[in-house]
């Protein structure tokens, strides 16, 4: 199968992008492995190096270009005759979305419906045995569904609530894929993901963050007292969910993707900081806990996520395989052993100092 992945330079793109062609994660390998076309615009938080495992295979291939382009979507789509399109690209990290929101509305909104219509398009005019099987996967978040109380989980029919402009422009595009299913028949399928983590990820969002700091002997800023709590899922538990729906899913369904570990913010930075004491010790200092310090909570701050994966877990025989403990501890391990991927961002790209998470 050729796909074209959206955003394959991001974090969970890159995972897709290595899973798909047989990089790292080894899972699809062989006669069994994708071509994959990776569609970036390269904006902050890409990076090229996170798919450096596979650059020099012969089925990947990069093309620098941003979905809100269409003449450039309908001639890529035209070129690269691709079965399915993977839709990952888009701004992210709710941080952004208060003090900058145009860039969400354009990305996620226009952007999503920019790549329907060229989706569509060339949909149409396939011939009936590839326009029968082509897929277009919408990959999007948990968080268009609000916050939870106390109790209960998000389902596939949980009613959309939206608290940030991120979760705005995220839900909007949800609604657009769902429409143009409906209204013009385009074998669109949802995903709606917890809180991913992992190797590569972009160093602005909590967890690598959290990991960085640390070892540097920085602040850790925790939001409010830190109670909010979160559904952890390990980035390519997710990329082979995402995998997963695009081969066996239904066109117009929705799938929740959870890890099943749900934690608050602070035990989850008390985690890291026990992790990061056991496998880089601080001579003659104490524990990294010292370092967390709380900030004022950011705007409409969702208190809790929980996804319910039953769905994808009973009709798709996906389940997540990496435990949170695990996981922490070979995402501390890959940042401890990849200082080369992430002192590029900490020093040109990322100031946390700018972005008001790290107090001078």
């Amino acid at each position: 199968m050729k796909i074209i992945v959206t955003g394959g330079a991001g974090f969970i793109g890159s995972a897709v992008c290595r899973l798909l062609v047989g990089g790292p994660i080894g899972e699809t390998t062989g006669d069994d492995a994708h071509s994959v076309v990776n569609v970036d615009a390269l904006t902050y938080a890409a990076n090229l190096a996170s798919v450096e495992p596979v650059a020099g295979n012969p089925r990947y291939r990069f093309v620098e270009a941003n979905i809100c382009d269409r003449a450039r979507m309908d001639a890529l789509l035209a070129a690269e005759q691709p079965d399915a399109v993977m839709h990952l690209a888009a701004e992210s990290h709710v941080d952004r979305s208060i003090t900058g929101s145009d860039a969400f509305i354009q990305t996620n909104v226009v952007g999503s419906f920019t790549l329907l219509e060229a989706a569509r398009r060339y949909w149409a005019e396939l011939p009936p045995a590839r326009k029968s099987a082509f897929r277009f996967l919408h990959v999007s978040t948990d968080e268009v569904y609000g916050s939870l109380g106390a109790t209960g989980a998000f389902r596939e029919d949980t009613p959309y609530d939206p608290s940030s402009p991120y979760s705005a422009s995220k839900a909007a595009s949800d609604h657009l894929a769902m429409a143009w299913h409906r209204t013009y028949g385009l074998p669109a399928l949802i995903s709606n993901c917890s809180n991913n983590y992992g190797p590569y990820h972009f160093p602005e969002k909590l967890i690598p963050l959290m990991i960085l700091n640390g070892l540097e002997g920085k602040p850790l800023p925790v939001y409010g007292n830190g109670s909010n709590v979160r559904d952890w899922l390990y980035v390519e538990d997710h990329a082979r969910a995402l995998v997963t729906i695009l081969e066996r899913g239904r066109p117009g369904e929705t799938y929740n993707v959870g890890g099943r570990a749900e934690r608050a913010n602070l035990d989850v930075v008390h985690r890291i900081c026990d992790v990061l004491d056991q496998m880089r010790p601080r001579a003659g200092k104490p524990s990294r806990r010292e370092l967390i310090t709380y900030v004022t909570d950011r705007p409409g701050h969702d208190q809790r996520y929980a996804i319910d994966s039953s769905k994808i877990e009973r009709e798709l025989g996906w389940r997540a395989g990496v435990g949170f403990d695990e996981g922490i501890e070979r995402t501390v391990a890959w940042y401890l052993d990849n200082p080369g991927w992430w002192q590029p961002l900490r020093q040109t790209v990322y100031s946390g100092e700018r972005l008001g998470l790290v107090k001078k």
